[in-house]
């Protein structure tokens, strides 16, 4: 009993404190540009429902932390409410309402772009510490009665590309198998001084993820050579954080893609329970990982904020490219009805997503 209290604890509290500062990240982006943008701040919350400390600052902008650590807010003058649904007939020009379309726009994107920022930092500071591992395309062995070997791949074969796009390293060949949902991936390999095309169809195995937990995962049954480390240059490194960071969200990108077309279950989404649990997980294994662990997260939250959902980021501006091709603001009983619809789409997912990790709790 002691050691699944213990457990509970260490999870909610690594939860909190990871999710805190990803939000922070998130808001301060918000509010940094609307302060840039002449827009007074009322509010800058971690957490949502009741309020369990708060500061007001000199601008009269007041600091809170609030009981529940699944998000927070920036309200704004001329915000009637967490989700920025517009009040009527303010006339100051430090509202946000009153702002013009493309400073709106600066302030609603600068949420996500600092998550994508503070991916980038994150992880060009870990890839300057410490490097990376890689190796080449080159495969050093063909598992026998595996895809690749029924399909006729060999030993030293170079994989160029899968599908057309072309692959850099041994991870790019791996993950792209991973993710993709097609039934047959089409590989361009070079053989000596030939180029061949073979059509592999991929085997679903159980594996490990880097958590210790089942997952399914599709593989073809071929090995790399050795790895190799290299060391990187800070100028490096932040390319290296760069490509690290575009590749992650082409990647959440692609699953959310396959999400909203069927291919995948919505029994893959993950709520705040196992963010909870792997953010305890990331604790034990040490503050490398979880700097590697905040990454991703900030990178997932920059992506679901961009989202066209009325009351999430992207929902706000999608209003303003209509607002720009219209050349008029959308009415705010438009933006009041989408928010409340977004709003319950969301409480929906969330629903879903809690019932997912709590159902896996007991897989």
């Amino acid at each position: 009993m002691n050691q699944l209290f213990y457990h509970f604890f260490s999870n909610a509290l690594s939860f909190i404190v990871i999710m805190s500062i990803i939000v922070f990240l998130h808001e301060f982006g918000h509010f940094i540009v609307a302060r840039l943008c002449g827009v007074r701040v009322l509010e800058f919350s971690i957490g949502f429902g009741k309020k369990i400390w708060s500061r007001t600052d000199k601008k009269q902008t007041q600091w809170q932390l609030r009981l529940l650590p699944f998000g927070g807010f920036v309200r704004m003058y001329g915000d009637r409410n967490a989700v920025s649904s517009p009040q009527e007939n303010i006339t100051a020009t430090d509202a946000f309402i009153n702002k013009n379309v493309y400073q709106k726009i600066a302030i609603v994107i600068a949420g996500p772009v600092a998550n994508f920022l503070s991916a980038i930092a994150i992880f060009s500071i870990l890839f300057y510490i410490n490097g990376f591992n890689r190796s080449s395309t080159v495969i050093e062995t063909v598992v026998a009665e595996m895809p690749a070997s029924i399909a006729g791949m060999q030993k030293d074969d170079k994989i160029l590309a899968i599908n057309g796009k072309e692959m850099q390293d041994f991870n790019d060949v791996s993950n792209f198998i991973a993710i993709s949902l097609d039934k047959t991936l089409d590989f361009r390999v070079q053989r000596q001084e030939q180029i061949i095309n073979i059509t592999i169809e991929p085997k679903t195995i159980e594996s490990k993820n880097f958590f210790g937990e089942s997952q399914q995962k599709r593989v073809i049954g071929i090995t790399s050579g050795e790895l190799e480390h290299v060391n990187l240059s800070l100028w490096q490194s932040i390319i290296k954080g760069i490509t690290e960071t575009y590749n992650t969200s082409a990647t959440i990108l692609t699953a959310v893609k396959q999400l909203v077309s069927g291919q995948r279950s919505v029994k893959e989404i993950n709520g705040p329970v196992k963010i909870a649990k792997y953010s305890g997980k990331t604790v034990e294994y040490g503050f490398i990982v979880v700097l590697w662990f905040v990454a991703l997260v900030s990178i997932n939250l920059g992506i679901m904020n961009l989202l066209p959902i009325p009351a999430l980021d992207g929902g706000h501006l999608f209003y303003y490219i209509l607002e720009i091709i219209f050349r008029r603001p959308i009415p705010i009983k438009v933006q009041d009805f989408g928010n409340r619809l977004g709003l319950s789409f969301l409480v929906f997912i969330m629903l879903i997503a809690t019932y997912n990790d709590i159902f896996g709790l007991f897989k």
